[in-house]
């Protein structure tokens, strides 16, 4: 049997009714992911999350309150709702690409944070239940 694979967390971060969120365009596709990644040894779920925020968008957040948990593929993703403290949106710097060879950083497409209106949801291919999660923040 596999070892179960660690915890993945994801971010949801809403500032004046935008949504931050990371469009990849790999192979052709077109998709937006939610900022956030796996859980490094020793590191608890909220560390995880304000290292990835760091890493992906370039910011400080408070990790405020877990909004969900759901298992996908033997996968266990832990969503949190998270609030900006610092740093400045889209300065991250993407370490783990950073060691790759050039063409295994191109065979991974790009990464590219953003902030979205909920309104410009329609028609994109968003992964995860980020709709279903902005629905239970007040």
């Amino acid at each position: 049997m596999a070892e179960p694979r660690p915890a993945r967390v994801r971010l949801v971060i809403v500032a004046e009714g935008r949504v931050a969120l990371i469009r990849r365009r790999r192979a052709g596709h077109t998709y937006y992911v939610m900022p956030g990644g796996g859980v490094e040894p020793g590191e608890t779920f909220v560390e995880a999350g304000e290292r990835e925020a760091m890493e992906e968008l370039g910011v400080e957040v408070a990790c405020e309150e877990l909004l969900a948990e759901e298992d996908r593929n033997g996968e266990r993703f832990l969503f949190y709702r998270a609030r900006i403290t610092g740093g400045e949106f889209g300065t991250g710097t993407w370490p783990d690409l950073a060691v790759l060879p050039p063409e295994e950083r191109a065979a991974r497409g790009t990464y590219e944070p953003l902030w979205l209106d909920v309104a410009e949801f329609d028609g994109l291919d968003i992964a995860g239940p980020l709709v279903a999660l902005l629905g239970r923040i007040a």
